[in-house]
């Protein structure tokens, strides 16, 4: 392939490859060419020209393929329009006498076909500059098209079009020549000349003005014939035609219009024009007049498709304005059309025509409006719908009969009542809450107009206008209480009127089965009115014949519709219910006997209706209370159903003799029965099987029914990829609604309301716009097969056999049009009973079931009709899938290969075919694997067969099938099938659109099973990919859009196994252009794929897309893109407003959501900007062009539109460009969430984005940087504009954004005003925004959230000033007031658990306001009184002087609410406790609900309460403890409780209950709620629930009363402890880790405090108290400590956790393991550290809650793992400073050693051993050790001086431990380290100084010499820095004070030590001016020293200084030169003694 990529083509190259590869290498060559020849540079191309002219000309005699001729006439074109042009007249001619030649023979074919193409090319690309030759060539080409077959007629066409678009308006004298020669073939039999024909009509129309003046009739006829017989494509292409021509002729093209003097067509021509053929077809106008009068002969179905396409063409073209401007006369055009009796000729033609009416009025108004414009249609069509209304009115009340025509008025205007009112709902449903003012409007009276029609005498307007109000109440939820109230009112008042009873039944039913859409739902009281009415309607149903049958249906419609209510609800009405439905039916086989004799037609008319209303009921209760289906219910439901059951056999007699008028009630019947069976268990009615069985089967062979309907469920149970075979695809293009009229099965597409009125309540199937149930007939047998495949699984063998038997039986007697439908049926039952079988994992049974099973499937493999031949196939595949024997496969493959090698017809060829390829799809790779290389060759072979595309289609699907099913094993036959699938590609003609779809999917299976080896390098899959990339390309420049899609699907997975080798900068424009595709399948594809290539390279991708706009934009081009500066993601932003399909759009949101992921941060403005631009668009813009735009451009554009106005409006491409519609409220909920994001992105990335002053600096440095902060006013205004708009979604995500700004910008500071935040300056944003949210008819969710905004806003700190604050204050304290307000008080339009959410909202943010109020009051309180601002939370000031606010300003806002707010606040926590309490308990709750919930809506109660009680549970842990457990509001509460309260039902009594109880109650609670909660929080809990919990917690703990509570209840403690320790183990946060310590630390003092109570108190009474036990402390005289009883066990097992999770190493069996690597200690993080140290100083507190001898239990293991944590955590720091660990063990070990356990007798030897082993620890981790080079020696030191002085009694004389204390002591004064030294002398002081002698003597004996040598060394090496200083003053301290120690007669030695040292360190007189400073200080503190000793010992110090001379006068000139000094400077001196220098280290706790 490398060698193709050459300016030449390599001839030498080509000449050595096999011939079979020689066309992929031409193909490559043109490929290479194709994209170089623009690139290269024109010099080189013109050197070469003349020899490329001559390799292109050669080719075209080739005879290339389809693809390959196409990009030689492209390149040959490109070539001349870039080199010299003289020789291209030579190569036109050389074209056309190819052209001319009258060689037939298929073989130079292919070479006349690529001499067409390439004169179109020319055209195309020069146009004019081939000036004159172009008629000789027109007419040439006319010519060949007479006697061409259909490949060369498409052909020539195409090349028509492109010389017409080429030459434009010069062609002119041509134009009529081509029109009538491609007039006739629009009828061709050839689809796909047809389609080229319309193309062609189409680029002619832009300049024969004749062809919409004139002709325009003649083209109409002409386009309606074309449409007669025609396929999706066709249609298509037509449509397109016809509504261009159309629209052209009311609005000329100017510049077609300035040449000639036009007559413009009028609106009403044009419209009466399609009108035609909508309702008569392609017959002409005369020879329809006779069929007229005979009244038969209806409309072409596919006509009607077509031009209902054709009339949205019409409206898309002229645009959005123009529907806007002339909708009124569009709608009642449209509507005129389905009243006219040609189009209701039937029921299923007007069904039909209502689908096209609706289809057209959807596809213009739902897609070319904007949400205003949309309003504007909506008042429209309720005008429409009140003027046909009057219309009946006037007919029905017209009594005299004059008005004869009235009644078939009255029922053609029921169709156009239907699309009227499909259309207003649908509308409604679209513009969601932004209808609101269609709704509110009372000038248009919408909801007046729409009941109006409940009353109309048809059923299907009835219907109509209920389902038309479930839209509105699904829209608009706050519609849905009142207009349910309103229908029970009318039907109670009009119970008289069948009309009204049955269309306000239909209401109330629709609108109950529209409540799942709304999230607040509805009062629980309206299930009750609902039952009511329909007992009503049901009891009273016999006492009125007029009005039995419509009471009946209305009843049990009502009761239906109930159940969609669920289970909560229903629960409460079963019991009436199962008494209703056991009573519909006779009891007993006698009373069905006797009713038999009795009754006539109509009574039975009236029973049958009754009783199918009854099953549908109970199907409805079915599928959606499956959770009150227990075994009881079941039973009891069977007892009916089992009636029913044997009633359908009576049924047959019954309407013989009643007549035949019964028979529709009867198949009701039978519908409703399917209907439930099939939801319940088949075990349930397994003795009926057999009488079931014999209905099922005789419903779906048509066995007692004359008509030949056939099920619609054939397509959904045959597979879904085999729709190409099918043509089933269709069900995936935008026309998907119409054209499903066209499918062959019965009445397909003919859905309506009015064929099972019980769909008004049901859920819409997915991706349905309104419930189309299809005709009773059809729906009886879908039920029947459904069934079958439930129960056929159950079935005993023999009975399988006689149905298969059966089967065929019934089959071989039906002939015909007959056979078909019953064979169609069958199959699909047999299919159905196949997928039973498979999903019940069961088998199909012995050797004859499987025989005549196979021999059914067989027998259909050759039939002529595809869709069986696909069903035959299915069920092959899924026998083989059930019997699952190797040995049945091996004999159906070897039965297929065997036919496919004898047979020769084209149905047996494509049946077998696919047969193989189902054994492969079912089978697996596995188990087919030895057929697989016989599968291969026969299917390769059959694909090759160019006679019949039919076959190949068949065999290439059955190849992807089974390269798809076999994976690796497929790896061997991979080139042989790649080269085959590229040479098709090759050759096919792109007609054959299935073949090349079938190739498209065995590329892309092939691309799948080589998988990752793509990426490889080696020879074999180099070319293999190579091909893949030839074989994409060739699909990417197919004509069908099918095609296109399949390359681009190709194209994704090649990209996921190789991205390296897929060339985005090509296929990224390429999907860009497919965007705008017409084809829904194809913008699928483009989407799915972007959304993958934006996973990995979304900046590229955006690049590429850019890059595309700017050469569109050089080039005038005609792709009809619409990338504008905003680039790709504008786009898609744009595409969310137009599609409705939901794949498509859950795809661009998660590309955009890609794009935003990868791109946001860098590119923050432009993202930013996007989402503002979408939010700014309110729906006060969205006209069809947005007008109020502060842009320039727009008022240009407006002049534009003025001028339009006056002249015809011109429709030129520039208008299309414009932004059709103003974003809708979907988008602009997608863009709010996208703000929420691209904030989380910021956060994650860089914490510049939320800091001003750093951003500004950012910026200075790097103007193109972008950071957040700067864009905060936007970022405000977005939340802003969404949080107050219409739409209640997008004021959700409004105040979702606005409280995420808040969160994270609330602590940014405003660098110009110090003190202030930059959020302070939008305080009246915020409040703007909060406050429609708390207006009375704001739906409960919004206010809930709008709560939680409030307390994040006033719990943030930003504003300071209290009077700002109470704006947004108010709106709480009045929510507050509502919560007050108990139950039941305002009119409720939301159930229950809507007011339960919002009400605890209320309470949660009143929690968090006051929480963040005692924080600050605490800080307040803590600090000095001196104003400063520290932090985010607190809310002083200190600029502002004088306007300090005092530090607890927020307390003050809650304060008068806290009375109130506790009482709430516990109620709330008492429910919650209730609520959580298991299932098993359920019967101990209240059973009139609880303070904020009814008993009715508990489950959905329950998670609002979930989400709130965490704040309110620290809330009141506050208050508690604040108030002192409300001891202080305990006064107030006895005269305000009843009065303020009322909905507590804990009101009254709590006023009579002690103080004592109250404390104990409140105590039981909030332990309760913590402890349950903290036990198993759910991982989906948010952390800061855990905190708030652990914090109440605390905060509680800190309170006496509860101190004294839990210490009390021993159990409850240690239960505490444990559930602590498993939180501990579930979660990790630091935080959390810190907090539960603080509960641990409280709960230990608590028992501390306790004991030490029980203790004094025990003191004060006598001592035969027999209870010692307690008061002695846990562990008592043995000392055992009992698991799970033992509050000290239980804080034993949570400490170590915790120190061994931050500390391994502490864990000895660690050390132990041979893995163990010993590490070097690590500094501690800070949090840990802390955490660290409170455990510790926890464990060193436990001992005193213990008895002695429970003490020595855990005495080893506390010191053990305190001693542990000093080695651990005692490291240098830079500073000195003592890690936080250390100190709290230090601190620590003296708690235990001084503790008074230890003076206890008992354990006397036990204490001393443990001291001495600890000891000998802190010896052995402080001895000096190579691997612990950072060891810090003073903590070491300090721990072992801790043990010499607290423990001296039990060290006394052990050598062994003196010997290694002294070790270290002499380490100390040994080290280099200065501060050591000094630390060292300060702590041998303590030691020295010691009271007991036997201790401290050896010490001085070991150490002082040294420390004498130690200073004496000083005179020589003065020190040099202040630290060394210091050292050398401790040293001199410690030698003073061993002066003082000593006995009066050892006095003189020791100041013979001390004195001449002093002297020493004196300097001479020379000396001392020109000393160091530090030097000078030595000196001085020396003479200090001296002067001061003197006086001390006067005689000693005489005989010292005596002694020495020299020492005298050394110290007398010092006295002199300090006295010579000034006096001032002495007077200073004198007080420095008295200071001593301050340690350098400071030690936080004092341990001496």
């Amino acid at each position: 392939m490398e060698l193709a990529h050459s300016l030449l083509l390599n001839e030498d190259a080509l000449a050595q490859i096999t011939e079979a590869k020689r066309p992929v290498f031409i193909f490559e060559w043109l490929r290479f060419l194709d994209k170089v020849l623009v690139a290269a540079n024109k010099v080189d191309v013109k050197e070469k020209q003349k020899k490329l002219v001559e390799q292109l000309t050669g080719l075209i005699s080739s005879a290339p393929g389809p693809p390959t001729r196409k990009l030689l006439a492209k390149n040959l074109a490109t070539l001349y329009s870039i080199g010299d042009t003289f020789t291209v007249f030579q190569t036109l001619d050389k074209c056309n006498d190819i052209i001319k030649s009258k060689d037939d023979t298929p073989a130079y074919l292919p070479t006349k076909l690529a001499a067409v193409a390439c004169v179109g090319a020319f055209y195309d690309k020069m146009g004019r500059m081939l000036g004159s030759s172009f008629p000789d060539t027109i007419n040439n080409l006319l010519k060949a098209l007479k006697s061409a077959e259909s490949q060369g007629r498409g052909e020539i066409l195409l090349s028509l079009q492109k010389v017409l678009s080429g030459l434009g308006g010069a062609a002119a004298s041509c134009h009529r020549d081509i029109y009538k020669n491609a007039r006739s073939l629009l009828t061709d039999r050839s689809m796909a000349v047809r389609c080229m024909v319309a193309k062609c009509l189409l680029e002619l129309q832009n300049e024969a003005v004749f062809m919409w003046t004139t002709e325009l009739e003649n083209i109409a006829t002409l386009c309606f014939k074309a449409l007669e017989g025609s396929n999706y494509g066709v249609r298509v292409a037509v449509a397109k035609l016809l509504g261009t021509v159309m629209a052209t002729a009311l609005m000329p093209k100017q510049a077609a219009v300035m040449r000639q003097n036009v007559k413009r067509a009028t609106l009403e021509e044009v419209l009466e024009l399609m009108a035609t053929g909508f309702l008569r077809g392609g017959s002409g106008f005369l020879k329809s007049g006779g069929e007229m009068l005979k009244g038969g002969g209806s409309v072409s179905r596919e006509v009607r498709v077509g031009v209902t396409q054709a009339y949205v063409v019409f409206v898309t073209t002229l645009g959005g304005q123009w529907l806007e401007r002339n909708f009124a006369t569009f709608l009642s055009h449209v509507l005129d059309l389905v009243s006219h009796p040609r189009a209701t000729q039937t029921h299923v033609e007007a069904v039909y025509s209502r689908r096209c009416v609706s289809f057209m009025l959807r596809a213009t108004l739902g897609g070319l409006l904007g949400e205003k414009a949309q309003i504007a249609a909506g008042k429209e069509i309720c005008q429409a719908i009140s003027k046909q209304m009057r219309a009946v009115e006037a007919v029905v009340n017209d009594i005299s009969g004059e008005n004869k025509a009235g009644a078939a008025d009255v029922s053609a205007s029921q169709h156009v009542m239907v699309c009227a009112l499909k259309e207003l709902g649908s509308l409604v449903q679209s513009l969601s809450a932004t209808a609101s003012p269609l709704i509110q409007e009372p000038s248009i009276g919408l909801l007046e107009t729409v009941t109006s029609v409940l009353l109309h005498p048809s059923m299907a307007a009835r219907l109509a206008a209920a389902w038309c109000l479930r839209c509105v109440a699904v829209a608009l939820p706050y519609q849905l209480t009142p207009l349910l109230d309103r229908c029970a009112e009318r039907i109670n008042n009009l119970k008289s009127s069948p009309e009204a009873v049955s269309g306000y039944s239909f209401a109330m039913a629709a609108l109950l089965g529209g409540v799942h859409q709304c999230p607040l739902g509805i009062p629980h009281s309206k299930g009750k009115l609902v039952v009511s009415i329909a007992e009503d309607l049901l009891r009273t149903a016999a006492q009125n014949s007029r009005l039995s049958l419509q009471r009946t249906q209305a009843g049990w419609l009502l009761l239906g519709a109930l159940m969609t209510l669920g289970p909560s609800l229903v629960r409460y009405h079963l019991p009436k219910m199962l008494l209703l439905w056991r009573n519909v039916f006779p009891r007993s086989q006698k009373e069905l006997e006797a009713e038999k004799a009795r009754g006539d037609s109509f009574t039975w008319q009236v029973t049958l209706e009754g009783r199918a209303g009854a099953l549908c009921a109970m199907r409805s209760f079915v599928a959606h209370c499956p959770e009150l289906l227990t075994e009881d219910v079941i039973r009891r439901l069977m007892t009916p159903i089992e009636c029913a059951m044997t009633m359908m056999s009576h049924v047959p007699a019954i309407t013989k003799v009643h007549g035949a008028h019964l028979k529709a009630s009867a198949a009701m019947v039978r519908l409703r029965l399917y209907d439930i069976l099939a939801l319940l268990p088949p075990k349930t009615y397994e003795g009926s099987f057999n009488a079931l069985l014999r209905e099922l089967v005789a419903e779906f062979t048509l066995t007692d029914n004359s008509a030949n309907t056939t099920t619609s469920l054939l397509r959904s149970l045959c597979h879904y990829d085999d729709s190409v075979l099918m043509g089933s695809w269709l069900q995936e293009t935008d026309h998907k609604s119409i054209e499903d009229q066209l499918q062959p099965n019965s009445a397909s597409g003919s859905g309506a309301l009015e064929h099972d009125p019980s769909s008004i309540y049901l859920r819409v199937p997915v991706g349905e716009a309104i419930p189309g149930p299809l005709p009773l007939g059809v729906s009886v047998i879908d039920a029947s097969v459904a069934l079958f495949g439930v129960v056929f699984p159950h079935v005993s063998f023999k009975h399988r056999l006689q149905m298969l038997d059966h089967f065929a039986e019934c089959i071989k007697q039906a002939k015909g049009v007959r056979q078909q439908a019953v064979q169609l049926n069958i199959f699909t039952a047999v299919l159905s009973a196949l997928k039973g079988l498979a999903e019940n994992k069961s088998t199909l049974g012995p050797e004859e079931v499987r025989k005549s099973a196979l021999a059914l499937v067989m027998g259909a493999l050759d039939n002529p009709n595809p869709i069986l031949r696909c069903a035959a196939g299915e069920a092959l595949g899924r026998m083989a899938q059930v019997v699952g024997e190797a040995t049945f496969i091996a004999r159906m493959a070897q039965t297929s290969f065997d036919k496919l090698k004898s047979a020769r017809d084209v149905v047996s060829r494509t049946g077998h075919s696919l047969a193989l390829g189902c054994l492969h799809r079912y089978v697996g790779g596995i188990g087919s694997g030895q057929h697989l290389k016989t599968s291969v060759s026969i299917l390769l072979a059959l694909a090759q067969d160019g006679s019949s595309h039919e076959v190949q289609t068949w065999a290439l699907h059955s190849l992807a099938l089974i390269v798809d099913s076999s994976g690796p094993m497929y790896r061997g036959y991979v080139e042989p099938t790649l080269s085959l699938v590229l040479t098709l590609l090759l050759t096919v003609p792109p007609s054959h659109t299935e073949v090349h779809q079938c190739l498209g999917r065995c590329l892309g299976a092939l691309i799948t099973t080589v998988g990752p080896e793509l990426q490889g390098n080696g020879a074999t899959i180099s070319t293999i990919r190579s091909s893949c990339l030839v074989g994409c390309a060739i699909m990417q420049d197919h004509s069908d859009s099918l095609v296109q899609a399949a390359a681009i699907s190709c194209l994704q997975q090649l990209h996921m196994f190789a991205p390296r080798h897929v060339n985005l900068s090509s296929l990224v424009p390429c999907l860009c252009v497919h965007l705008c595709s017409s084809h829904l399948l194809l913008r699928r594809a483009a989407v799915a794929c972007l959304r993958q290539l934006a996973q990995r390279e979304a900046a590229e991708v955006c690049e590429y897309a850019m890059s595309l706009a700017k050469r569109a934009g050089d080039s005038n081009t005609t792709i009809n893109l619409n990338i504008t500066e905003t680039g790709l993601e504008g786009v898609l932003f744009g595409m969310l407003d137009r599609e409705t399909d939901r794949k498509l759009c859950s795809d661009i949101h998660d590309t955009l959501g890609h794009m935003l992921s990868s791109l946001a941060v860098e590119k923050l403005s432009h993202w930013l900007k996007l989402c503002k631009d979408v939010l700014a668009a309110t729906t006060d813009v969205g006209g069809a062009v947005t007008f109020e735009v502060e842009k320039d451009e727009e008022d240009s554009e407006k002049k534009d539109e003025m001028d339009d106005d006056t002249m015809f409006t011109g429709l030129g491409e520039d208008d299309k460009s414009k932004p059709s519609v103003a974003p809708r409220w979907v988008t602009r909920v997608f863009a709010a969430d996208c703000l929420c994001r691209i904030i989380l992105l910021c956060e994650n990335a860089d914490k510049t984005h939320f800091d001003l002053a750093a951003a500004r600096s950012a910026q200075v440095k790097n103007p193109k940087g972008d950071l957040l902060v700067l864009h905060l006013s936007d970022l405000i205004r977005m939340a802003f504009m969404a949080a107050t708009d219409h739409s209640n979604q997008l004021r959700m995500a409004g105040l979702q954004a606005l409280e995420d700004i808040i969160k994270k910008f609330a602590s940014v500071p405003e660098p110009e005003f110090p003190g202030h935040v930059i959020l302070e300056q939008y305080q009246a944003n915020v409040g703007a925004a909060l406050r429609p949210a708390f207006s009375p008819d704001t739906p409960s969710d919004i206010t809930a959230k709008a709560c939680q905004v409030c307390s994040t806003w006033i719990g943030s700190g930003v504003v300071s000033d209290l009077n700002d604050l109470r704006r947004v204050h108010n709106l709480l304290v009045s929510s507050l007031d509502k919560v007050q307000a108990g139950k039941g008080s305002s009119s409720q339009l939301y159930s229950e658990s809507a007011t339960t959410m919002e009400k605890l909202a209320v309470l949660k943010a009143w929690a968090e306001v006051y929480v963040v109020a005692m924080k600050i009051k605490k800080e307040a309180e803590s600090k000095p009184a001196k104003p400063l601002r520290s932090g985010e939370e607190d809310e002083d000031e200190d600029d502002l002087g004088a306007d300090v606010l005092p530090p607890d300003s927020l307390i003050t806002l809650v304060q008068p609410e806290l009375p109130s707010l506790s009482r709430l606040w516990l109620a709330m926590l008492r429910d919650y406790a209730l609520l959580t309490l298991p299932a098993e308990f359920s019967s101990q709750l209240p059973s009139e609900g609880g303070a904020f919930y009814t008993p009715e809506t508990i489950d959905t109660a329950r998670l609002h309460y979930r989400s709130s009680w965490a704040p309110v549970l620290h809330a009141v842990a506050l208050w508690l403890s604040s108030t002192g457990f409300g001891a202080d509001e305990e006064k107030e509460e006895a005269s305000s409780a009843p009065s303020k309260v009322p909905s507590l039902p804990q009101g009254s009594p709590s006023t009579i209950k002690t103080f004592e109880e109250s404390v104990k109650d409140r105590m039981h609670l909030m332990l309760g709620v913590s402890i349950e909660f903290l036990c198993f929080p759910r991982p989906e809990e948010p952390i800061e629930h855990v905190m708030s919990c652990l914090r109440a917690l605390c905060t509680l703990l800190e309170c006496p009363c509860a101190k004294t509570h839990i210490a009390e209840d021993q159990l409850l403690a240690v239960e505490l402890l444990n559930v602590l320790h498993r939180l501990l183990l579930t979660r990790d946060p630091p935080a959390v880790q810190l907090q539960v310590t603080a509960v641990v630390q409280e709960t230990i003092r608590a028992a501390q405090d306790h004991l030490q109570r029980r203790r004094t108190s025990k003191g004060k009474e006598e001592e035969g108290e027999k209870d010692s036990q307690s008061i002695q402390g846990e562990g008592g005289d043995t000392g055992e400590l009992v698991p799970g009883k033992s509050l000290v066990f239980a804080a034993m097992e949570l400490l170590v956790f915790i120190l061994v999770r931050h500390l391994p190493q502490l864990n000895t069996r660690v050390k132990e393991s041979p893995s163990h690597v010993p590490l070097r200690p690590q500094r501690l993080p800070e949090e840990s550290a802390r955490l660290v140290a409170n455990t510790v100083s926890i464990l060193a507190e436990l001992p005193s809650l213990c008895s002695p001898a429970g003490s020595m239990t855990i005495l080893p293991t506390v010191l053990f793992l305190i001693t542990g944590v000093l080695r651990e955590t005692a490291l240098k720091t830079s500073d000195n400073s003592v890690p936080l660990p250390v100190s709290a063990a230090l601190q620590g070990i003296k708690t235990i050693i001084t503790s008074p356990l230890a003076r206890a007798e008992s354990n006397q030897t036990q204490w001393t051993g443990l001291v001495r082993s600890s000891l000998a620890s802190v010896l052995e981790y402080s001895q000096p050790d190579e691997s612990r080079p950072d060891t810090d020696e003073v903590s070491m030191l300090t721990a072992i001086t801790l043990f010499l002085l607290s423990a001296s009694s039990e060290l006394v004389g052990v050598t062994v431990l003196q010997k290694g204390c002294m070790e270290r002591f002499k380490n100390g004064l040994n080290s280099s380290d200065p501060g050591v030294q000094a630390r060292c002398y300060q702590l041998l002081l303590s030691v020295f100084q010691h009271s007991s002698r036997a201790l401290s003597t050896p010490y001085i004996h070991a150490l002082a010499p040294l420390m004498v040598e130690k200073l004496k060394a000083v005179e020589r090496k003065r020190p040099g820095t202040a630290a060394e200083l210091q050292a050398v003053q401790e040293g001199i301290r410690v030698l003073e004070n061993l002066v003082s120690m000593g006995e009066e007669q050892n006095r003189v030695q020791l100041l013979a030590l001390l004195v001449p040292t002093l002297i020493s360190y004196l300097l001479g007189e020379n000396a001392i001016s020109s000393a160091p400073q530090v030097s000078k200080g030595l000196h001085d503190f020396a003479l200090q020293n001296l002067m001061r000793i003197g006086p001390l010992y006067p005689a000693a110090f005489k005989i010292v200084i005596g002694a020495a001379p020299e020492l005298k006068t050394r110290l007398e000139s010092a006295i002199r030169a300090n006295q010579a000094s000034s006096k001032a400077k002495a007077a200073a001196r004198q007080a420095q003694p008295t200071v001593q220098a301050a340690p350098t280290i400071k030690l936080k706790t004092n341990f001496f």
